[in-house]
């Protein structure tokens, strides 16, 4: 993976925390990095070219006016106030190769001398095993501070620790392994031809990127939400709500929409325009 920085920016030297999401069902990861990234006011400084992402591009995201700028599969951001880079993410990565990203932008988060990584993604609402209807839209995580994925601070948030991690269970152990460079991504698992309920969660890019952060000896925290397909804009903005608060962002909130997150500008095409009621 190569950083490519764009002429006279530079990544500050105080920044140790990046942000990047985990496409997952919904995009809701991608999409409270949009919120984020244009709430902080954060600079894009740069991309990353890694040969196991697909090409994509696009109009820019957050500007209302078009400039010129492209959007790319891998931009990297800087938000100077907040002392964080955030990573955004266009494009799925190539089948079978989960797990060699996950290895290079780990490899990247070293050599930008991060200490502590931030992952966003959502879960498949249909595997949520126990549903708490007594508050409002749940926020788990998933933490490297302690062997069995538990963090004091996220305690202290009121969030819950996603009791679907379980370090030695064999899928998350091969994937520690993988991470790890243990095992060749090639081997047979003896499990590959019968795969259980349990196999399924480390199959998810976000069990990779946590896996490999964690193997560098980087802090990595997970912070996930559980949603179905359709209008996922609620869930990006708890997880960004969240990310927030952990975190001690300061929203730039002067924009004087009366909320306090920017929407991006390229939200208000992604479901088209509202229906005709010439037709009911």
């Amino acid at each position: 993976m190569e950083f490519i920085i764009e002429e006279g920016k530079c990544l500050n030297k105080e920044t140790s925390t990046l942000i990047l999401p985990a496409l997952s069902i919904g995009n809701v990861g991608q999409l409270a990095v949009d919120l984020l990234v244009s709430s902080t006011r954060a600079e894009r400084i740069g991309y990353l070219d890694d040969p196991y992402i697909l090409p994509c591009v696009g109009n820019d995201a957050y500007g209302p006016t078009p400039c010129g700028e492209l959007a790319l599969p891998l931009e990297a951001y800087d938000s100077r106030n907040n002392g964080v880079a955030l990573v955004q993410q266009r494009s799925p990565v190539v089948k079978g190769m989960m797990v060699e990203f996950a290895r290079n932008l780990a490899h990247f988060a070293v050599a930008t001398g991060m200490n502590h990584v931030l992952v966003l993604s959502s879960l498949e609402f249909m595997r949520l095993q126990k549903i708490d209807t007594s508050s409002g839209m749940q926020i788990f995580y998933l933490s490297s501070t302690n062997t069995d994925g538990t963090d004091d601070c996220c305690e202290r948030l009121g969030w819950k620790k996603w009791q679907e991690y379980n370090p030695d269970q064999r899928s998350w152990k091969y994937l520690s392994s993988l991470a790890e460079g243990n095992a060749r991504q090639e081997d047979n698992l003896p499990f590959e031809d019968e795969p259980e309920d349990e196999d399924y969660y480390p199959s998810l890019p976000f069990a990779a990127l946590f896996s490999c952060f964690k193997a560098k000896g980087i802090k990595v925290t997970c912070l996930l939400c559980y949603c179905s397909e359709g209008d996922n804009t609620p869930e990006a903005f708890s997880l960004a709500e969240a990310t927030s608060k952990l975190l001690g962002l300061s929203i730039d909130n002067s924009h004087g929409e009366g909320g306090k997150w920017l929407i991006p500008f390229s939200w208000r095409t992604v479901y088209g325009p509202p229906p005709d009621l010439s037709m009911f």
